[in-house]
């Protein structure tokens, strides 16, 4: 039998606003975006109740067939005549935004990569590789061939937009340049990426002065890497440097990307040891790229971590690495809540908004559960989107708690012999503590969401407010199984009855993963086994909703269950008199 672990919400003290700053996801695919199936999940996730969600992905600019595949897609959104004049062909740039757009969500605009045509045909000097053309192979990493041709092309881009969904609407949207040019997807160097920016900047800003730019969107900040170098130097050419297109100083920089990952499984290993994704080494990640913003002097801006995840390669699965067995399960969502509740305490201390973005999506024609980084497969809802669904429900302003068991970070340390080093490839989380939070906030989201709001605010009913509690329990080690009595005590509840619904999310509830194991794990589920499995990825409540009194002699109300290691319970209380 545990010690009860007790965790205490204060309906009187208000802790701040919540800004449902984790409404953002991503991933690599762009043609994904349209398709049936993508189009369904988008949804799903402009369905929630604090929707919209913004959404980033890769290679809108490339050259291709403009069908999508894994690590790869393309657009054809830039060609040019005999005379070397532009061809703009807005077709299927249009189809990936409209699609973000109709189905209630918003824009992450990455800009990238580079349409073959505009690239630098230095390209082709590279080594031919036999199974695929030298584009697709790198010529999309390298810079323009011509700055001017670049920026014409920028503002080009801009003017569309502008005409086609306003300028009101597309200051609503978020605007980053490339993705992770300090590894193999930029060809140009440091000083190309702040050169690029530079042009990138005046041409966007020129046509859409209230659209909000960022970069660099780095790797890891790890000690001496190449992300912790051009995150540096372009945040230092952003405040002081020569401008390369307009001859001035500095660049206009409206916010901050970096990404962070906590762990690397490499591929080729489908027997794999075990391995699993560190908690403390992804916001010792995040730590350590607040302080670099905030010593470069941009403390001030809003900071996307345009890639939040526990691991790196969102394509991979349970074939090239056994350890990505864990996005199938209760771990992934557990894992989601837990970083992210430490990330957000990050930022309000340092007085910096941080936006997690998870970088996962859906995968056409993928077996099922087959182990990718993804919120759904075959249109089955994985147990990570029902965490999503548990932190829609939020409301939009804190109420104090405490209590739980906090993380050791220094325990986490010392078990991760990675840090400042590199992203761990070997970490067991053997030894590792299981942590146990809550979120407690009041009313609805309403316009407590910090970067833009989309859920209505419920109405108190004579002064009563509704609280909801987001109760997670979290280890790194993906095989422990334990329970933890746990025990919910609200104080300052106006004195009457509330109705009481507790959603669970765990290896038994809300999990369409258990349930598919149940039911065999057939790769290709049909009828009424897959109509089985779909149903089980719904929210589902713990037990029946019920009324609880809240007396007038100043009584804590007290809500105790047992939660497993791995879990999320949500707990809404809502005043009926």
């Amino acid at each position: 039998m545990n010690d009860i672990c007790r965790l205490d919400v204060d309906a009187t003290r208000a802790a701040g606003p919540l800004g449902h700053d984790w409404r953002f996801i991503g991933y690599d695919e762009c043609n994904y975006t349209y398709l049936p199936e993508g189009r369904r999940l988008l949804g799903r996730f402009g369905g929630l109740p604090d929707a919209p969600y913004w959404v980033r992905t890769h290679f809108m600019f490339c050259s291709g067939n403009c069908y999508g595949s894994p690590k790869f897609g393309s657009t054809n959104i830039y060609a040019e005549d005999a005379d070397g004049n532009p061809v703009y062909d807005f077709t299927h740039y249009d189809m990936i935004l409209d699609a973000i757009v109709e189905s209630g969500n918003k824009p992450f605009v990455e800009l990238g990569f580079m349409p073959e045509a505009l690239a630098d045909p230095k390209y082709r000097d590279q080594p031919r590789l036999p199974w695929v053309d030298l584009y697709h192979a790198n010529g999309w990493t390298y810079p323009p061939k011509s700055w001017e041709k670049w920026h014409a092309f920028i503002a080009a881009l801009a003017e569309h937009l502008k005409e086609r969904y306003g300028e009101t609407e597309l200051g609503t949207w978020y605007f980053e340049l490339w993705n992770e040019p300090d590894i193999g997807y930029w060809a140009g160097g440091d000083d190309g990426y702040c050169t690029l920016y530079d042009h990138t900047e005046d041409a966007l800003h020129t046509v859409l002065p209230g659209a909000r730019l960022s970069g660099p969107a780095v790797t890891g900040v790890f000690d001496d890497g190449s992300g912790r170098r051009l995150l540096q130097t372009f945040l230092k050419h952003c405040r002081e440097g020569a401008n390369a297109c307009t001859g001035g100083t500095g660049a206009r920089l409206d916010f901050v990307t970096f990404h962070v990952k906590g762990a690397h499984f490499p591929g080729g290993r489908p027997n794999a040891d075990k391995a699993v994704p560190s908690v403390g080494n992804l916001v010792h990640q995040v730590e350590r790229g607040l302080d670099i913003v905030a010593a470069e002097g941009f403390g001030d801006r809003h900071v996307v971590l345009s890639e939040a995840d526990p691991d790196t390669w969102a394509a991979g699965n349970i074939a090239d690495n056994a350890n990505m067995r864990f996005r199938n399960t209760e771990y992934y969502a557990s894992y989601v809540a837990a970083a992210y509740d430490r990330i957000r305490v990050l930022g309000e201390k340092r007085g910096i908004a941080v936006s997690p973005l998870a970088w996962a999506f859906m995968f056409p024609q993928e077996e099922c559960f087959a182990g990718t980084r993804s919120f759904s497969t075959q249109d089955i809802d994985k147990p990570v989107f029902n965490a999503f669904r548990m932190f829609s429900r939020l409301g939009g302003e804190r109420l104090a708690a405490g209590g739980g068991i906090a993380p050791d970070v220094e325990l986490e340390r010392s078990i991760d012999e990675a840090y400042g080093k590199g992203t761990p490839q070997r970490y067991t989380g053997e030894g590792a503590q299981t942590v146990i939070g809550c979120v407690a906030t009041v009313g609805g989201c309403g316009g407590g969401c910090g970067v833009a709001s989309g859920c209505d605010a419920r109405d108190d009913r004579d002064g009563h407010r509704a609280v909801q509690v987001l109760v997670y329990s979290h280890c790194d080690d993906i095989d422990v199984e334990e329970s933890h009595d746990v025990e919910v005590r609200v104080t300052g509840l106006r004195p009457g009855t509330y109705r009481l619904t507790h959603y669970r999310l765990d290896a038994t509830h809300s999990n369409a993963y258990a349930r598919w194991v149940t039911e065999g794990r057939p790769a290709y589920p049909q009828g009424e086994r897959y109509d089985a499995i779909r149903a089980a990825g719904s929210l589902e409540r713990l037990d029946d909703d019920h009324d609880v009194a809240v007396s007038a002699d100043g009584t804590p109300l007290a809500l105790r269950f047992a939660l497993p290691t791995h879990a999320l319970s949500l707990l809404l209380l809502d005043p009926i008199d």
